[in-house]
């Protein structure tokens, strides 16, 4: 390990790799709640996050498994499940009057018409005010997903319309 009077040890979130400080930084420059969406295998958690001086708050959140109150009976790691909760994160973002927002992906390399923009997706469909080009967005027929009909023969795409229409009509 480098020793000496002019090496400087990073900051532990550095080293571990889940902060990204330049980027960061310029997020908060912009001095707007930023749309926070991280993924898992199984999941994706999407909320919208301002910063304080004692540390950030989330304003609002929506998981994938938030979609089972809506009768959602699909896996919650796919596209289809992003969309529904980005959605929902934006109805509920509505209720509370945020109207805008900026898209923050972290340490994900994101890859055009993936989990990540489906989500931004549902927040931007729902009302919210993103910035984004929509030509990252996953096409139509993966966001309502007939892609997992073709293959698993399941209503998949059915439930997308029910659970669509009750987010909305919450809202």
């Amino acid at each position: 390990m480098a020793t000496g009077a002019r090496y400087r040890v990073k900051f532990r979130r550095v080293r571990s790799g889940k902060t990204d400080y330049r980027a960061r930084k310029q997020l908060l420059i912009s001095r707007k709640p930023r749309l926070v969406i991280r993924k898992s295998l199984k999941n994706t958690n999407v909320q919208i996050i301002v910063p304080a001086e004692t540390g950030d708050v989330t304003i609002i959140s929506a998981n994938t498994n938030d979609l089972k109150k809506y009768g959602y009976t699909g896996g919650t790691g796919n596209i289809t499940s992003a969309y529904l909760t980005g959605l929902l994160l934006g109805c509920r973002a509505k209720k509370t009057g945020q109207t805008e927002a900026i898209f923050d992906a972290g340490l994900y390399h994101t890859t055009r018409g993936g989990r990540l923009y489906a989500a931004l997706k549902g927040a931007v469909d729902a009302g919210l005010d993103v910035p984004h080009d929509p030509e990252i967005f996953p096409s139509e027929d993966r966001i309502t997903g007939k892609h997992i009909d073709k293959y698993r023969k399941t209503n998949i795409s059915e439930q997308f319309a029910a659970v669509k229409q009750k987010i909305q009509a919450e809202a």
